[in-house]
């Protein structure tokens, strides 16, 4: 039997939820919660958690139902994963949000953190690169190291009217077509709607291989989807295991208890904090692997939060503004606003309960009073042993703070992480009284984007841009 389906190895990879530095008990009763502030929602909490089972019933969300309903997809991606790997020296992602950013945090989570660098019989993939910014000057410079006859590039949009993936897109066609000749199809993998967008109508014309995005799974919500398995698989990476872990999680998420659920936990939690005026909401991982979690998170946090009306129409303006950290590095850089500015935050800490690789630290200088205490630890004990420091400076500050622990950084684990933010992020929108799968905000500079570069359609939004106030220079210096 494979591990993941053991209750056992399933039990000892649970994730850790350290929720005790948000309580009164420990940073005070004037930052802190108390268990009866969390009963005092019980009201709020059953009728979101009866709204998420609606919504999950009615299909409304089905990026939930990831980890249980894609037998025949799985073993569609990992056969074309086995021959992507056979055919390319190189795999690239077009895309921009989550059809990057989810991709991007779980290759940097799983496999080795100088992927690339490595010979091809230690990496057992080809190299891996996410083309996620239209700067002229990145895209350049990827074409620069690349042989398009050795890759295969994987466009990745939804809509297929995403301009920034769109403009990769046809930029690489073109390139494909002049020097590849007739088999430039065979380097393409589309990933997107299965009947809406220009993207599907094009692969079914070209002969693209495609792979289709579930129709109730928007952008941010996406990693468990093909969006998120297939680049994983190319690298190597087990997506059932990654499946089972983000299933268990699932489970555990079923309840209605709030204080046997981790996601609603935590949603509740910061729910509060942002009835008191806690409107950023930090995620620092303590483990370089987990680093781009925090780009991910960001993401899912703010899009999904950050609402202007809520869904009585009234103006809310609500949400968290995320921001990324990363231990030990960051304690040189923000840790001193986190522990003596405004008590505006609420820090999330992502923890390795051990770490894939060990490093001594050699006992020399030992005349060295200042240094010689570090000689005969480990690397790994002198972070961990920092981020316990950090959390106990913040706990001392009386600054809010969880603490998330995965057991080891494998695939099961990392879809726990993966199902229990998202969870999370949807019950914190039903707390809230929001759409949490809009993003009407990021709409508007859509729109004015194709409205200056001639869309069809788009006529009277550029009437609207050339009728604003023209720039005062005194203003410019």
């Amino acid at each position: 039997m494979t591990r993941y389906r053991q209750p056992q190895w399933q039990a000892q990879m649970k994730l850790q939820i350290d929720y005790n530095n948000m309580m009164a008990d420990y940073v005070g009763p004037q930052e802190g919660f108390t268990r009866q502030d969390i009963e005092s929602l019980a009201g709020q909490l059953q009728a979101a958690h009866q709204r998420m089972l609606a919504k999950r019933s009615a299909g409304e969300m089905q990026w939930r139902d990831l980890p249980w309903q894609q037998e025949a997809e799985v073993r569609q991606i990992i056969k074309t994963a086995r021959e992507v790997r056979r055919r390319c020296e190189n795999f690239v992602v077009l895309g921009i949000g989550g059809s990057a950013l989810g991709p991007l945090a779980v290759q940097t989570a799983l496999n080795h953190l100088h992927y690339n660098e490595l010979p091809p019989d230690k990496r057992g993939g080809p190299r891996f690169y996410v083309l996620d910014n239209i700067d002229p000057e990145r895209v350049a410079a990827l074409f620069d190291i690349i042989d398009p006859a050795q890759t295969i590039f994987n466009v990745i949009s939804k809509s297929g009217s995403t301009a920034e993936t769109m403009a990769q897109f046809m930029i690489v066609y073109q390139m494909l077509r002049q020097k590849l000749g007739s088999g430039y199809a065979a380097h393409i993998i589309a990933t997107t709607d299965a009947e809406r967008g220009n993207l599907i109508k094009i692969a079914r014309a070209e002969g693209y291989a495609t792979f289709i995005i579930p129709s109730g799974v928007g952008g941010r919500y996406s990693e468990l989807s093909p969006v998120g398995l297939l680049p994983a698989a190319v690298c190597g990476i087990d997506i059932e295991e990654l499946l089972a872990g983000a299933a268990y999680m699932d489970q555990l998420c079923r309840t209605a208890d709030v204080f046997a659920n981790p996601a609603y936990l935590l949603a509740a939690l910061q729910f509060l904090a942002m009835q008191r005026g806690k409107n950023i909401s930090v995620m620092m991982p303590y483990a370089e692997s987990l680093k781009y979690f925090a780009d991910w998170y960001a993401q899912l946090w703010a899009e999904s939060l950050g609402k202007r009306y809520n869904l009585s129409g009234e103006e809310v303006f609500t949400g968290q503004t995320p921001v990324k950290a990363l231990g030990a590095t960051d304690q040189h850089s923000q840790v001193q606003l986190y522990t003596e500015g405004p008590f505006d935050k609420v820090v999330t800490f992502l923890k390795a309960g051990s770490f894939r690789a060990e490093v001594d630290i050699p006992r020399v200088f030992k005349h060295v009073s200042g240094l010689a205490f570090l000689g005969g630890h480990t690397l790994g004990e002198l972070l961990t042993a920092e981020q316990l420091a950090t959390e106990y400076a913040l706990m001392k500050a009386a600054r809010l703070s969880f603490t998330i622990t995965l057991p080891e950084i494998n695939p099961f684990t990392v879809g726990q992480l993966i199902q229990l933010l998202a969870v999370k992020t949807a019950f914190a929108g039903e707390l809230l009284h929001i759409n949490a799968f809009d993003q009407p905000g990021v709409e508007e500079g859509k729109n004015a984007t194709y409205a200056l570069l001639g869309r069809p359609g788009y006529e009277a939004k550029k009437e609207e841009l050339a009728a604003r106030p023209a720039k005062n220079p005194a203003y410019i210096i």
